[in-house]
C-alpha cells in the first residue's frame, strides 16, 4: 500500500508542474485527486499498522505471562559443599602412588 501511495505522490508532482506549465484545470483536478488518494491510503496504513502492532504486543504479553508462571521467581540456594573435608584429585593421585611405591 506504501508503493501504491509513493506512485500517486509522483503522478500527482507530475500531474501539477504539467498543470502549471499548461494552465490546464483537468490535469490540476487529477494532481488533486492523486494527492488526497495517497493521503487516504497512508492513513488507512497507519491504522493497520498500529492494530497489528497493538495485537503483536498483547501477543507478547501473554508469552511473557506464561514464562513467569512456568518458573519460580527464586529458588533456594544450595548449601556449599564442605572442601575440606573431601579429596581433591592431586591428593587422591598422591595415594595411589604412593600405594604403588610400597608394594
Amino acid at each position: 500500500m506504501l508503493i501504491v501511495a509513493l506512485v500517486l505522490a509522483v503522478i500527482g508532482l507530475a500531474a501539477l508542474v504539467t498543470a502549471v506549465v499548461t494552465s490546464n484545470e483537468l490535469i490540476a483536478w487529477v494532481c488533486i485527486a492523486a494527492s488526497v488518494i495517497g493521503v487516504v491510503l497512508l492513513i488507512v496504513d497507519a491504522i493497520r499498522d498500529r492494530s497489528r502492532s497493538g495485537a503483536d504486543d498483547a501477543a507478547e504479553g501473554e508469552s511473557a505471562a506464561e514464562f513467569d508462571e512456568d518458573y519460580p521467581e527464586e529458588a533456594e540456594p544450595e548449601p556449599e559443599p564442605d572442601y575440606e573435608a573431601e579429596t581433591t584429585v592431586a591428593e587422591q593421585a598422591d595415594d595411589v602412588s604412593n600405594d604403588e611405591r610400597n608394594r
